[in-house]
Parts: C-alpha cells; sequence; structure tokens
C-alpha cells in the first residue's frame, strides 16, 4: 500500500522567496484563490486591507519589491495546515519595517495569510 505525496510548505522556500530580489518566487507560494488580510497603522483591525486571489496580491508584491530595500526572514514555524513567520525589512535609508504573518496552507500554498506590520515615522 502506498501513500500519495502531498506537497509541504518548506521554510528554505520561504526564506529564499522573501529575501529574493523579484517578488515572483514569493508569489508562486500563494493560492490562485489566497486572500491576504493586512492591519497596520493605516488599515487597522476593523478594517483590514483585504486582497483577494493571487493576482491582487502579486500587484502588491510588485509594489513592494520595486522599492529600495531588503527583505529577511526572521523566524518560521509550520505545523500542519498552519505557519507563522517574522519578517524585518530595511529601506536604504534605514527605515525599518516589521511584520508578523500567519498562514493558512493547503496542498503546500498559502491560501490565507494575516499580516500585522509595523515602521519607522
Amino acid at each position: 500500500m502506498t501513500t500519495a505525496a502531498h506537497p509541504s510548505f518548506d521554510v528554505d522556500t520561504l526564506r529564499r522567496s522573501i529575501e529574493a530580489d523579484t517578488p515572483e518566487p514569493l508569489v508562486s507560494l500563494y493560492a490562485k484563490d489566497a486572500e491576504l488580510r493586512i492591519v497596520d497603522r493605516t488599515t487597522q483591525p476593523s478594517h483590514p486591507k483585504v486582497l483577494h486571489g493571487r493576482d491582487e496580491i502579486a500587484a502588491l508584491l510588485d509594489d513592494v519589491y520595486s522599492r529600495d530595500m531588503t527583505h529577511k526572514l526572521e523566524q518560521c514555524v509550520v505545523q500542519g495546515d498552519r505557519a507563522a513567520y517574522s519578517e524585518s525589512c530595511t529601506y536604504a535609508d534605514g527605515v525599518r519595517v516589521l511584520s508578523e504573518s500567519m498562514l493558512s496552507l493547503r496542498d503546500g500554498k498559502i491560501t490565507e495569510q494575516t499580516l500585522i506590520q509595523a515602521w519607522d515615522e
């Protein structure tokens, strides 16, 4: 008897994708029907920014990765169909951004993400 292998979510792939110079590797980790909720100073918990589908998420990531900044995966924990990670970013002028994300996964792809971020002002 054999069991079918299910794609898994790989932390090293997430690290390489976040720390890449372009958004394409990160975009590829999202399911086509993924949803991203963003909470920060301007989009507070009662009215988060919500992006539906990989295309809307890709547009946001295209904008983010067009900026002169670095991205670093600080920590990541994966347990079953859930994952959480911390990311730090630094703009060329020294402004820092920190974010925390909670993920839901299906077949090794991100289906839901809640991202909470804060940055220097």
